[in-house]
């Protein structure tokens, strides 16, 4: 009763009717007629519903406008979000569906709470969250909450792939992969250009060449030219080519057949004499191939009206040759492109030359510096090694360095050698592998493919070349 007095007397209040004190018993008895009672009880009931609406509403209106932020998605990569209803303080949320995940390539599982998939297509993607509450008729349709998901296009699809101009003179191909016999071995060897020169339609800077020389000996250079300098595309070129040529020169040959005497003396009587005639003789004849490139450069700049630093370019580069007591490596390097012998087992790694960065300049060097020939650094820039077997001759321009590497300091850590052969072999984020097999027909496609892998800011030419 006393909740019936209080709704009549608070209707009554809004309608500006006020009970006086000598109306009060009048009031009771207008209270307690059964006509009216009922009236009150469905007055009651209808405000009851009415509030229950309202709530109903309110609470919907409240979902409605609670913000749903859903992470950034990219297009190609596995992607995994959270939605759980109660990081959301939303128990009483009966049933529910999305809409539009499908069709960008994602599903939402209840039973892990996790909207997940790869991503089909960029754009800010409208979705819709389709839900109802507790106390909503089973008759009524979900209620629909707009949700914005951001799909990142795959950065790789930002690049463009322009074809570098055919008609200019120092042209050459923008991808050239090769696989081939090398001595007793095999070298496969790829030189990419960058994504970075593939945008503008600029050309592949770097470089490479091999070859088989007389008395055994067999050649690998690589060459990276300068992005900065205007024809560094024909300093890498002519670099490799003039290594090339002079160790195809007679002299050269007459001069490589020396060796042989000199290292069956250090075999049988190994000394401090023995090793420094070795020493003196990588020097002199790879120093002698160096400066000559050098000198060619220099002319052809000369001829051409241009500047040395216009064909700016790196430069290393390994003679092998198989003894009965295993393998004599020789090398020369200027630049910030390593050269790795990985031995039989690969649990060491011997490193052929240190690169120009950290305290020698914090920059590289290039092979048409001629300080390069006049400083008292010269004579460190050769190796030799003499190495009863090894698995792999891994030579690579900064393209390939940086991404994979870093940083010098991992180049002797036989760990991160172990996990370049291991990204090689497949596990990278792409899952392309390459078969270091003489017999897998598809070798070079391997290579040339595996080439192209992301990695944010790295977008140089890239250079390999492994024999094995």
């Amino acid at each position: 009763m006393s909740n019936v007095k209080q709704v009549v007397t608070q209707l009554f209040k809004c309608n500006q009717i006020t009970i006086p004190e000598n109306r009060q018993s009048l009031f009771e008895e207008f209270l307690q007629d059964e006509q009216n009672l009922t009236i009150i009880n469905t007055l009651i009931q209808n405000q009851n519903e009415l509030m229950a609406k309202w709530k109903l509403q309110d609470r919907i209106a409240e979902i409605m406008q609670q913000p749903i932020r859903l992470a950034n998605a990219t297009v190609g990569k596995p992607y995994q979000a959270e939605f759980d209803l109660d990081k959301f303080n939303w128990p009483d949320i009966i049933a529910f569906e999305w809409d539009g995940l499908e069709r960008v390539g994602l599903t939402y599982d209840d039973t892990t709470k996790q909207i997940s998939g790869v991503p089909t297509q960029s754009g800010d993607i409208k979705l819709l969250f389709k839900f109802k509450v507790a106390d909503q008729p089973e008759e009524d349709a979900f209620n629909h909450k707009p949700v914005t998901l951001i799909i990142n296009p795959d950065p790789k699809s930002l690049w463009k792939n322009l074809e570098s101009d055919t008609n200019d003179p120092h042209w050459k191909d923008d991808n050239l992969t090769m696989f081939a016999p090398l001595g007793d071995r095999h070298i496969l060897v790829s030189s990419k250009r960058g994504r970075s020169h593939a945008n503008m339609g600029s050309f592949r800077e770097d470089d490479f060449a091999f070859q088989d020389l007389a008395n055994g000996w067999s050649l690998v250079v690589v060459a990276d030219g300068a992005g900065s300098a205007k024809l560094s595309r024909k300093g890498s070129s002519m670099a490799c080519q003039g290594i090339v040529n002079y160790f195809q020169e007679q002299a050269s040959v007459e001069s490589l057949a020396e060796f042989d005497d000199l290292l069956q003396q250090h075999i049988q009587n190994t000394s401090d004499d023995t090793q420094k005639k070795l020493n003196r003789f990588v020097y002199n004849n790879l120093g002698k191939a160096a400066f000559q490139v050098h000198k060619q450069l220099e002319t052809f700049a000369a001829q051409e009206s241009l500047t040395l630093k216009d064909l700016s370019s790196t430069l290393i580069f390994t003679l092998f040759k198989k003894y009965e007591v295993g393998y004599a490596l020789l090398s020369f390097g200027v630049g910030d492109c390593p050269i790795a012998v990985l031995n039989k087992d690969i649990s060491e790694v011997n490193l052929m030359n240190w690169l120009d960065v950290g305290e020698f300049g914090g920059g590289t060097r290039f092979i048409t510096m001629p300080e390069i020939f006049q400083s008292e650094k010269f004579a460190t820039r050769f190796g030799f090694k003499l190495l009863a077997d090894f698995s792999y001759l891994i030579m690579m321009s900064d393209g390939i360095y940086d991404p994979k590497f870093v940083v010098e300091a991992n180049l002797p850590n036989i760990q991160k050698w172990q996990e370049f052969l291991a990204d090689l072999n497949g596990q990278n984020e792409e899952g392309i592998a390459v078969e270091l097999s003489p017999d897998n027909k598809e070798i070079e496609e391997q290579l040339s493919r595996w080439m192209d892998f992301w990695s944010p800011g790295n977008h140089d030419d890239r250079t390999l070349a492994i024999v094995f």
